[in-house]
């Protein structure tokens, strides 16, 4: 077999085809397939520790085990000049390892889009909530990021028996929940969540940029980059921003 057609298998294995590949290889002196070997071990510990990741962010919901729906609630958009807070609540099936769930910050947007399509496709069930800029501007960020909370709870399948939220409690709901610091790191169902909700945040701000244009909401998504400040300046503000937030730009 050429080193060529080598790489395409290496490509597309599974993590025990990767690991007979490597021990095949292993034996052939081409200098070539020797570094593919060794390629491929390097990718074997590399996806070893993700395994070992993944379940430390398992914890919570081992924790849990005797609850039959656990959700992660997470939400993006807080910092914003224009758009809505959208909050995410995910159900994750128990028996189901989705690889690479993070704090959705720390992925590229690639990785985040494929993650969104994975855990659509594998989740139990999946609820989103928005508040938009008018809501922001009577009640405050912090209680319409409750309001878009609630409002993705509801809009669940199933009703959950724990939440296990990033960073709060919500108010006016019944279910148990528990706040984790930084639980877009720490749990993948919260992590879960974080994904969903920038993804679908993002989408929303690409459109407006052809409904709004000029502030380049496809590229800033919102924040106050200094194309966006000195377009507020330029144009004055457009239906979709956050009036509360941006008086010292206007």
């Amino acid at each position: 077999m050429k080193v060529s057609e080598m790489k395409e298998l290496m490509k597309n294995a599974n993590l025990d085809e990767l690991r007979k590949l490597a021990a095949d290889w292993e034996q052939d002196e081409r200098a070539g397939v020797q570094k593919l070997a060794l390629s491929a071990r390097k990718k074997i510990a590399a996806f070893e520790e993700e395994v070992k990741r993944t379940y430390a962010m398992q914890e919570y919901e081992r924790k849990h085990a005797d609850c039959r729906y656990i959700c992660g609630i997470d939400e993006v958009g807080r910092g914003p000049l224009a758009g809505p807070v959208v909050a995410a609540a995910v159900i994750l099936p128990k028996d189901v390892d989705i690889y690479y769930l993070n704090d959705s910050k720390q992925l590229s947007a690639r990785k985040r889009e494929q993650l969104y399509d994975e855990i659509m496709e594998k989740a139990v069930a999946v609820g989103i909530g928005f508040a938009d800029e008018e809501c922001i501007d009577e009640i405050n960020i912090l209680q319409a990021d409750y309001v878009a909370m609630r409002m993705a709870l509801s809009k669940l399948s199933v009703t959950p028996d724990y939440l296990l939220n990033d960073a709060v409690i919500i108010p006016e709901v019944t279910i148990p929940q528990e706040s984790i610091i930084k639980g877009d790191a720490k749990s993948v169902s919260i992590a879960a969540a974080s994904i969903v909700a920038k993804v679908t945040r993002d989408r929303f701000m690409v459109d407006m940029d052809s409904v709004y244009p000029g502030y380049d909401f496809a590229g800033n998504k919102g924040y106050g980059s200094a194309k966006h400040i000195e377009a507020l300046k330029t144009l004055g503000p457009c239906k979709i921003h956050r009036r509360t937030f941006i008086k010292n730009f206007i």
